[in-house]
């Protein structure tokens, strides 16, 4: 008994896997890396006083991110039709587009690590993230309006 509940919880589990929406996933992770920008920017603008705690959760939730960015899971072929930002030039350079994921990880991890305690280390270290966020953008992104 135990060995056939076992077996249909796989089968469910692989089911609802089949139906899993590359282009909502991916699109919930950059909402979420939206926030998280969006605690941060504002102190490096000089908008909000520097709040260490809050600029640690929000680049833990940028590095945890880029850990969920599965580029064959998330950017499989078809899914640049549809209600998507992501640019053909994904699929068309796609060993271009992993090496920035790539980038984006190795730096939120750094900034994570860094755990800026003051305003200009804030800067230094989420003048590299952003960085990674612009130049994706740019060439990966097409801006709907």
């Amino acid at each position: 008994m135990r060995t056939l509940i076992l077996a249909l919880s796989a089968l469910a589990l692989a089911g609802s896997a089949a139906f899993a929406d590359p282009i909502a996933d991916r699109q919930a992770i950059m909402k979420a890396n939206g926030k998280a920008v969006g605690a941060i920017a504002p102190m490096v603008k000089g908008e909000k006083p520097f709040d260490a705690a809050v600029v640690l959760d929000a680049l833990k939730t940028l590095s945890e991110d880029a850990q969920k960015i599965d580029v064959a899971a998330l950017f499989p072929e078809g899914t640049d039709k549809g209600d998507t930002e992501a640019s053909p030039k994904i699929w068309e350079d796609m060993a271009g587009f992993q090496a920035k994921v790539e980038k984006f990880r190795a730096d939120t991890a750094a900034a994570v690590a860094a755990a800026p305690a003051d305003l200009d280390a804030l800067k230094v270290e989420f003048g590299k993230v952003a960085a990674n966020c612009g130049g994706c953008h740019e060439t990966f992104r097409i801006k709907k309006s």
